[in-house]
C-alpha cells in the first residue's frame, strides 16, 4: 500500500511538473519580444521525461554552460561553437558536448582568444592623473590610487607603474597572476608615450632615438619614434615613442640625452589597450576583445618564463595536440540542451 501511495505521490508530482512547464511556456509565448525564450525552459522536466540529478562538484561545469555564464553567447550558441572545434581547452581543441571543465584552473579559448571563466576577477583601465603616486599606499601620504579603487569590492593591484608626473593608461585588477606577468620585466610589453619637450625636434634626434644609445643603465632604443603632425608652438614639439622597456623614467631619459627634456607625458597604450577618449581621472572595465587580448599575452609571457613555446595555444586553426584536455562526462541519455 505505501509502495502505491509513494508512486501515486511520484505520479502527482510530475503532473504538477508538467503543468508549471505549461504555464511557463505559455507566458513565452504571450512575450515574443523581449520575453523568455522557449529554449530557456528545456531543462524543466516533463511528463514522461525523468529529470536526472544534478552532478557532483567534483566532476566540474559543462563547458557550454561555463561559457555562456562568462559572456561568450547563449548556451545553444556555445553549443554549436563546440561543434564546430572553435573552442579550445588547455591547448586542446574540444568538440564533445558533454565535456566538463574546471573554470578555476582550466584555461579555455575561443577562435584562439582567451576566455576569463571567472567572474570574480575585474580588470580596469585607469587614466590616471598627474600627481597620484602609482601605488595602493604611499608611505609619504601623497595621493595614491585609493582615491580610485575606495568602490571596489575586490581587492585590485595596479600593473606597473607611472611616475607621479606622468599621466595615462593604467591597468587595475585583482588578478594577481595576470598583474605579475604583465609587469615582469621580461615580459616586455608594448607601450606608447606622448611627450611634450622643449625645443623643435630635428629629424636627427627622432633617428638617434631609434636607433639607440647607452644611459647609465645600459643600452636603451625606441620601437618607433615620430614628430606628430600637430605641434604647439614654435618653442615645443609633440613627439610619440614607442618601447618595451619599462626601466625607470626611461623616456624622460631618453629625451632628456637627445636633447629636449619632457615637460608633459602621458602613457596612451599598453599592449592592445587604448586610453581612446577616455578623460583624465576616469576609469572603465576591459571590453570582451581587450581581455581577451591582454590574457592572450598574459599566457604567451607565462609560457615562456616558464620555458614553453611562444606560440603554444596561440593559433586558433590548427591540428589538437595531445595534452590535458577536459574531463569528459559519463555517457548519458540525451534529453536536449544541457
Amino acid at each position: 500500500m505505501s509502495d502505491q501511495r509513494g508512486r501515486g505521490s511520484r505520479r502527482g508530482d510530475t503532473d504538477r511538473t508538467a503543468d508549471e512547464a505549461a504555464a511557463l511556456r505559455q507566458a513565452a509565448q504571450a512575450r515574443p519580444e523581449g520575453g523568455y525564450s522557449l529554449d530557456d525552459f528545456d531543462d524543466i522536466p516533463l511528463a514522461g521525461r525523468e529529470a536526472e540529478p544534478a552532478p557532483e562538484r567534483a566532476d566540474g561545469v559543462r563547458l557550454q554552460k561555463a561559457l555562456a555564464a562568462a559572456g561568450v553567447a547563449s548556451r545553444r550558441v556555445c553549443e554549436q561553437y563546440i561543434t564546430q572545434g572553435r573552442i579550445e581547452v588547455n591547448g586542446v581543441v574540444v568538440t564533445e558536448l558533454g565535456s566538463r571543465i574546471f573554470p578555476d584552473r582550466d584555461e579555455v579559448a575561443v577562435d584562439g582568444t582567451p576566455i576569463q571563466l571567472d567572474p570574480s576577477k575585474r580588470y580596469v583601465v585607469l587614466n590616471k592623473p598627474t600627481g597620484v603616486v602609482s601605488t595602493m599606499r604611499d608611505e609619504q601620504g601623497r595621493p595614491d590610487l585609493r582615491e580610485f579603487t575606495r568602490e571596489f569590492s575586490e581587492r585590485v593591484y595596479n600593473v606597473g607603474r607611472l611616475d607621479v608626473d606622468t599621466s595615462g593608461l593604467l591597468i587595475l585588477t585583482n588578478d594577481g597572476e595576470l598583474a605579475h606577468v604583465l609587469a615582469h620585466p621580461s615580459f616586455g610589453v608594448e607601450k606608447t608615450y606622448i611627450a611634450r619637450v622643449d625645443g623643435r625636434v630635428s629629424a636627427k634626434a627622432l633617428q638617434r632615438l631609434r636607433q639607440g644609445f647607452e644611459l647609465e643603465d645600459g643600452f636603451i632604443k625606441a620601437d618607433s619614434a615620430r614628430l606628430l603632425a600637430d605641434q604647439p608652438s614654435r618653442t615645443a614639439s609633440l613627439v610619440e615613442i614607442v618601447l618595451h622597456s619599462g626601466r625607470n623614467r626611461i623616456v624622460r631619459r631618453m629625451l632628456e640625452e637627445v636633447g629636449h627634456p619632457v615637460t608633459a607625458l602621458v602613457r596612451r597604450s599598453f599592449g592592445p589597450l587604448n586610453l581612446g577618449t577616455l578623460r583624465e581621472g576616469e576609469m572603465r572595465e576591459f571590453t570582451t576583445l581587450e581581455l581577451g587580448r591582454i590574457l592572450k599575452l598574459a599566457r604567451r609571457a607565462g609560457e615562456q618564463r616558464d620555458g614553453g613555446s611562444l606560440t603554444q595555444a596561440a593559433e586558433p586553426a590548427r591540428e589538437p595536440k595531445q595534452g590535458r584536455g577536459p574531463r569528459q562526462a559519463p555517457p548519458t541519455r540525451s534529453k536536449g540542451r544541457r
